[in-house]
């Protein structure tokens, strides 16, 4: 039996132990969407694979933009080739900019991303950008 505050006597658990377990679930639910070195990976977006999330001509030979509709940041990091990954920055979830000098930058903490491949080129983020495979069907840019 546990009392309370007023003297009840209660059965269960005590506030100390109540508290206790409702930070740990708590910071298992934070670091459910973090992984062991406190960043996370995004979930694949549902409902994009086969949709066209950008137009060739919008996308400059060494940059990129970001398509705030999927959450993607498409990127052409020499003529033709065309990559895509999810804007969310794998640290703490603030969406990345669009490339710039071959690097994507979270302005939130400063992580900054390669463009030609999505890894944390610099921290806090150490894990990379979620990749999505995309290819060119005409003027479009599909996830695949």
């Amino acid at each position: 039996m546990t009392v309370t505050e007023r003297g009840f006597a209660m059965p269960g658990i005590g506030r100390r132990e109540a508290l206790g377990a409702a930070g740990v679930a708590a910071c298992g639910l934070a670091l459910a969407g973090c992984g062991a070195s406190g960043e996370g990976q995004a979930a694949a977006v549902p409902g994009i694979k086969g949709q066209v999330i950008a137009k060739t001509a919008d996308v400059p030979v060494g940059g990129g933009v970001v398509v705030q509709k999927w959450k993607i940041v498409v990127t052409q990091p020499s003529e033709g080739v065309y990559k895509a990954y999810s804007a969310v920055c794998t640290h703490r979830g603030c969406a990345v900019g669009s490339p710039k000098e071959g690097v994507m930058t979270c302005p939130c903490h400063g992580s900054e991303f390669s463009a030609a491949d999505g890894k944390a080129v610099k921290g806090p983020a150490s894990a990379p950008l979620t990749a999505y495979q995309v290819k060119v069907e005409g003027d479009g840019i599909v996830v695949v």
